[in-house]
């Protein structure tokens, strides 16, 4: 082969591939990949083009062209202990947790400079600000509640203007100091016996009418006392014990006390020494012994 020929085919080759050295490069600095949970926002020169990249292998123009992958996913962020005063003058210290996503990624890039650390101290201020406008009985009984607010509070300056979708807000954890978990223990203490107490007195209440009920109907049938009487004694008798027990009629006691009563009566009236009549002269006074000598007066 002639020497200019093959000066020339050396040339060609090696133009070839520096074509396909430029083509690489420039596939590689035009070819990105988005992942199923990303969207791509493009800027050209500085400028955010409106359509934004989806999932997949998307071309951009060399050089002219710079994208930022945004994640889509859902964002779990825990806000630290803060210290507050609720709305009764009680310190205390609450952390949450915040689940937040990005809705609108063009904004979240655009409007907000690292939107997780915007979030994060938009949810401190907004957990101090909720935690003194409510009660400790509140915080501690209706943590739904609190929760809402926490979530409205912390959405309204994210999701319009930031492009972010405060999904859930929970209160984690209420750290109590120890002097108002003391009070707090004996206030439920003071509540439990109190129903404790209620709950005895119903009973007796309900028992005590029971038994009138039971006293009534008995009293309709004169045997139901004696049958009465014989369970009690069978019932003392069947727990194997040394207890003797007598049964005794109460309707001998009461007539004993009627008899006790009709016997003391004339003995009262006996020993009680009767009132002269108004007019009459009182009866001579007996004789002393000894004094038979003596006359009596004129």
């Amino acid at each position: 082969m002639p020497r200019g020929i093959g000066d020339a085919v050396e040339a060609v080759v090696f133009g070839v591939v520096i074509v396909l050295a430029l083509v690489v490069l420039l596939g590689m600095l035009s070819i990105r990949l988005v992942q199923q949970y990303q969207r791509g926002i493009v800027f050209r020169f500085g400028r955010v083009l409106e359509s934004v990249r989806q999932p997949g292998l998307r071309l951009i123009v060399p050089v002219a062209d710079r994208m930022v992958r945004v994640s889509m996913q859902t964002v779990v962020m825990g806000v630290p202990a803060q210290g507050a005063i609720t709305r009764d003058n009680v310190t205390l210290t609450v952390d949450a947790v915040v689940y937040y996503r990005v809705v609108d990624p063009v904004k979240a890039l655009v409007n907000v400079r690292d939107y997780p650390s915007a979030v994060l101290q938009v949810a401190q201020t907004a957990l101090r600000s909720v935690i003194g406008k409510a009660d400790l009985d509140t915080l501690l009984g209706d943590r739904e509640r609190i929760n809402t607010e926490l979530k409205a509070v912390i959405d309204a300056p994210t999701e319009k203007p930031w492009g972010l979708l405060i999904e859930r807000v929970e209160v984690k954890d209420v750290a109590l100091p120890e002097g108002m978990k003391r009070s707090m223990s004996r206030q439920a203490e003071a509540e439990r016996e109190r129903r404790a107490r209620v709950i005895a007195a119903d009973g007796e209440y309900q028992a005590s009418r029971r038994l009138a009920d039971a006293s009534r109907a008995m009293a309709a049938t004169p045997g139901a006392y004696q049958l009465r009487l014989l369970q009690t004694v069978v019932d003392v008798a069947a727990e194997k014990n040394s207890t003797l027990v007598m049964p005794f009629p109460v309707e001998l006691l009461r007539f004993f006390d009627r008899f006790a009563r009709d016997a003391e009566q004339p003995l009262a009236e006996r020993a009680m020494p009767a009132e002269p009549a108004e007019g009459s002269e009182p009866a001579p006074a007996a004789p002393l012994p000894g004094d038979g000598h003596r006359r009596p007066p004129a």
